[in-house]
């Protein structure tokens, strides 16, 4: 019959007696847990390695992707520069063809030269009847026409056109429409309208070779209205600059000083005559708004690169000016092109990573295997020999067991008893005790917590209150915009406003701060506000109010603070602002016509300081868009996490750039550039603003 059966006493024993006694217990129990832990290794290590190889391909694509971009960045920003340096060079080239026939214009001999030129062709416009002299002086530009167009064989065609209706031209050309008249053509009319030389946008030839830009030039002889222009096709810009091999799908374009495009790939005439208009999309009015953005940056002329969504595609765009002719390349490259080497490495990376995951997970299989059989064996001969002693052993742990259970539950009055004398029974009146403790920790917790809840919703209550104190809105005034915002530093402030009704047409404006911050100040504001009410209710003399208000300030107050004010009268019919000034901060004055600022200061100390004092009136005539800012030292002593302080300066700058929003706006402007000026750093101070502005007429 077995202990359990017979129900015997347990005699007293020493814990290492039992120790020794469940050996075998703790054995299994150790194997079990060294197998889990062991398993648990191996599993781990298996997926660690599998993560970490994950990891470093990852790592390794990123790496390679924002080494790419930055090398793709900089090999673009410098093809787009070098680029631009040898297509302006090219079309030098063709101006530095046009002023020489423009010089040799000044030593012309005509008599000696043929008009019927073989080698040139003349152009008589419809209606036109020129005199045989100019005739003749032209066909002797023949020398000199001839060399330059053959010296520069990107130029194809080369000719001049004359106020007169004169058009000679080379190489010789016989399919000219006979209604062309030079003088009406747009290459004609910007060389007559403009100095120096110029380029044209794309047009339709006359002469059938498609789509053409032209160089002109007038000549400066101001007898003369001749012109003298050069064409270069489209296709032999594209062919001579921007068939430039980019790599992938990168394709290069020119625009013009106006947004317009001059080329690009696929710009082609289709079927539009050399009579009709042509005109190329001006990027500058784009609807894609980053497209619009590179093209308000390369009609100014500035060299950069930027990246881009383009027909739902990511591309680099780097530009740079061609300062030759005034226009801008630009160089687009997708993204995706530029990282296809990144993408490659890392789809072969994913599948050595496959691979080596496979492995792993063979020899993880493998080495399971043995380590179960193993533990199994090992196992079953602990637990076949300390299968008797095991009830023994577990007793007072599984009542100790119990009374965590019971603890969890929130059972606190539950006690643990082991009826052993070792240290287990120790334990068992530790936990009891740390039961009893537990339970008059609680206890406290939910007296703590509830008198916390009561301070919140007092606190709650008296924000409320003091809000309350503050008017719900500034009141309507002919030709006049008022506002005002208060934000308390903690739960209550020491800051404070108010509009205060004296007469027909005039009002009261207060602001004032409270020394101190919490509910001491928020109490003192109170009292302050009531007494500044009262005393300024039915007294025309804001000297004489806030003398008053001084005088009762200290005679109710009985702690050491005091309160900055400043108080002025607004007269809406006769445009006037009578102020004091009791140790505020000078509110800042904006003039509506010339935008001076002035600070309204005044002499004066702050109230409830001492019984006596003397405060400086001081009146200020109001114009049109005044602008009037009051404000406490929570504004301009709002600080960022670096401790500096916004700062009279800035707020100031602020003001002249919103001078012409509404009262209301200008507040919330103020408030959202402290707030962006201080970041995460906390509010130091309460911040108060009361803003005045007189309207013009049009308001």
């Amino acid at each position: 019959m077995t202990l359990m059966r017979m129900n015997l006493p347990i005699p007293p024993m020493a814990v290492r007696t039992k120790i020794l006694l469940a050996f075998l217990t703790i054995s299994v129990i150790s194997l079990l847990i060294a197998g889990g832990i062991a398993s648990s290794a191996i599993t781990t290590l298996g997926g660690t390695a599998i993560e970490q190889s994950e990891k470093l391909g990852s790592q390794a694509v990123e790496e390679s992707t924002a080494a790419l971009i930055e090398d793709a960045e900089e090999y673009l920003l410098k093809m787009a520069v070098d680029q631009a340096e040898y297509t302006s060079l090219y079309f030098e080239d063709t101006e530095k063809a046009i002023r020489a026939v423009a010089i040799y214009t000044e030593d012309i001999q005509p008599d000696t030269i043929s008009i019927a030129s073989t080698r040139t062709k003349e152009v008589i416009a419809p209606g036109a009847s020129p005199d045989i002299q100019e005739r003749r002086e032209l066909a002797a530009l023949e020398r000199i026409m001839i060399p330059a167009q053959t010296a520069h064989t990107d130029i194809t065609w080369i000719y001049i056109g004359t106020g007169s209706g004169i058009f000679r031209l080379y190489p010789h050309a016989d399919d000219l429409p006979p209604e062309f008249d030079p003088r009406i053509r747009e290459w004609y009319q910007n060389a007559l309208n403009q100095d120096g030389i110029v380029w044209s946008r794309p047009y339709v030839d006359a002469g059938k070779t498609g789509l053409t830009v032209t160089c002109s030039y007038q000549i400066p002889d101001p007898t003369k209205e001749w012109v003298i222009g050069a064409d270069v096709t489209i296709e032999t810009i594209n062919q001579m600059i921007l068939d430039t091999s980019f790599g992938g799908d990168g394709y290069g374009m020119l625009i013009g000083s106006d947004g317009h495009i001059i080329t690009r790939p696929g710009l082609t005439a289709e079927d539009q005559l050399w009579d009709e208009s042509f005109t190329t999309e001006n990027l500058l009015e784009a609807p894609n708004r980053e497209i619009k953005y590179v093209a308000q940056k390369m009609v100014r002329g500035e060299t950069g690169i930027s990246r881009i969504s383009l027909d739902r595609k990511d591309v680099f765009v780097a530009y740079a000016p061609v300062k030759t002719t005034g226009w801008s390349i630009a160089i687009v490259m997708p993204v995706e092109t530029v990282i296809e080497p990144a993408v490659l490495t890392g789809e072969k990376l994913s599948h050595q990573t496959a691979v080596t995951a496979d492995q792993i997970d063979q020899q993880i299989t493998q080495s399971m295997h043995l380590f179960i059989v193993t533990m199994l064996i090992l196992i079953g001969g602990a637990i076949a020999g300390s299968a008797l002693f095991s009830q023994v052993i577990t007793r007072p742990l599984k009542r100790l067991s119990e009374g965590a259970d019971a603890i969890g539950r929130g059972d606190l009055a539950f006690r643990v008893h082991t009826g052993t004398e070792d240290e287990f029974g120790e334990l068992a009146g530790n936990f009891n005790k740390m039961a009893e403790d537990l339970s008059a920790m609680i206890a406290d917790l939910e007296k703590t917590t509830a008198e916390r809840e009561r301070l919140s919703r007092e606190l709650e209550i008296a924000r409320s209150i003091q809000e309350s104190f503050l008017p719900d809105r500034a009141p309507i005034i002919k030709g006049f915009d008022l506002a005002a915002k208060s934000i308390p530093a903690l739960f209550v402030g020491g800051d404070f406003y108010d509009f205060i009704p004296i007469g027909e047409g005039r009002f009261g404006l207060v602001i004032a701060d409270v020394s101190g911050k919490g509910v001491s100040a928020a109490l003192f504001m109170a009292l302050s506000r009531t007494l500044v009410r009262a005393s300024t209710a039915d007294e025309p003399s804001p000297a004489v109010a806030i003398t008053q208000a001084n005088r009762l300030i200290c005679e109710d107050s009985k702690t050491s603070m005091f309160v900055t004010l400043f108080y002025a009268i607004l007269d809406a019919n006769e445009k006037t602002l009578t102020y004091v000034n009791a140790g505020h901060n000078p509110p800042v004055f904006l003039r509506g016509d010339d935008h001076s600022i002035t600070l309204l200061k005044a002499e004066g100390i702050a109230l409830g300081v001492i019984e006596d004092i003397e405060l400086e009136t001081v009146e200020l005539p109001l114009h049109e868009n005044d602008l009037l800012v009051l404000y406490t030292d929570g504004v301009t002593e709002a600080e960022n996490e670096n401790e500096e302080l916004y700062g009279e300066e800035r707020l100031e700058a602020v003001l002249k750039t919103i001078q012409n929003k509404t009262a209301a706006a200008i507040i919330s402007s103020i408030v959202e550039d402290i707030s962006a000026f201080a970041g995460d750093h906390p509010q130091s101070d309460d911040i108060t603003l009361l803003v005045m502005k007189t309207l013009g007429k049009e308001d």
